[in-house]
C-alpha cells in the first residue's frame, strides 16, 4: 500500500493517482469516467488499429496507440484516453518520463459507445480541435458510420461520413473497414 506524501491539490493529481487501466478522462478541470467498452466497440477498434497500424509501418512514418494511454494536452486540466492515437514521425510533442504524452497526436479516433455518444460527439470534438488534433474520426460500431473531420484554419472541417471507409488527407489514403 502507498502512502501519500502530500494530499492532492488539484484534479490532474488526483486524476494521475488513479489506478492504472482506470477508464477516466480529465476535460476541462473536470473528471469523466466509464464502464468498460462492449464487444462490437472493442472488434471496430481492433479492425481500425489493424489498418491504420499497417499502413503506418508500410510507410515507416510514424505509429498508432491504443487506450487506455494518457494524452496530456496541458499540465492541470485535460488529459484522455482516446480509442485510438496516431502520432506521425514528425510531431514535435512527446512521452513524459512517467509514460504519458503530452501534446497534440496528429490523428485521434473515438469508437461511439451507447453510454457516452455526446462525449466522443461534442465534448471531445471540441476539444481536439482546441488543441490542434489535425484529424478526428468518429466512428459508430453498429452502423458502421465514420465521420471525419480536419483542422483548418482551428476549426474542424468535415471531411465525410460515409459507412465502413474514410479518405484521410493527413494520410493521402483511404481506409476501408
Amino acid at each position: 500500500m502507498e502512502t501519500l506524501q502530500h494530499p492532492p491539490r488539484t484534479l490532474m493529481e488526483v486524476y494521475e493517482m488513479l489506478p492504472e487501466g482506470t477508464l477516466a478522462e480529465l476535460i476541462d478541470n473536470q473528471i469523466y469516467m466509464s464502464p468498460a467498452p462492449l464487444f462490437n466497440h472493442q472488434i471496430m477498434v481492433q479492425t481500425i488499429f489493424k489498418e491504420l497500424d499497417r499502413f503506418l509501418t508500410s510507410k515507416k512514418s510514424g505509429i498508432v496507440v491504443l487506450a487506455p494511454f494518457d494524452i496530456k494536452f496541458d499540465m492541470a486540466k485535460n488529459s484522455v484516453q482516446p480509442d485510438i492515437t496516431v502520432i506521425l514521425s514528425e510531431n514535435p510533442s512527446q512521452v513524459d518520463r512517467e509514460g504519458r504524452f503530452q501534446g497534440s497526436p496528429d490523428l485521434i479516433v473515438e469508437v461511439l459507445s451507447r453510454s457516452n455518444r455526446d462525449h466522443d460527439l461534442i465534448k471531445k470534438k471540441d476539444l481536439y480541435e482546441k488543441f490542434g488534433v489535425k484529424e478526428y474520426w468518429i466512428v459508430d460500431p453498429d452502423t458502421r458510420l465514420v465521420m471525419g473531420f480536419t483542422l483548418s484554419e482551428n476549426r474542424y472541417l468535415k471531411i465525410s461520413e460515409e459507412i465502413g471507409k474514410i479518405h484521410s488527407p493527413l494520410l493521402n489514403t483511404s481506409f476501408h473497414f
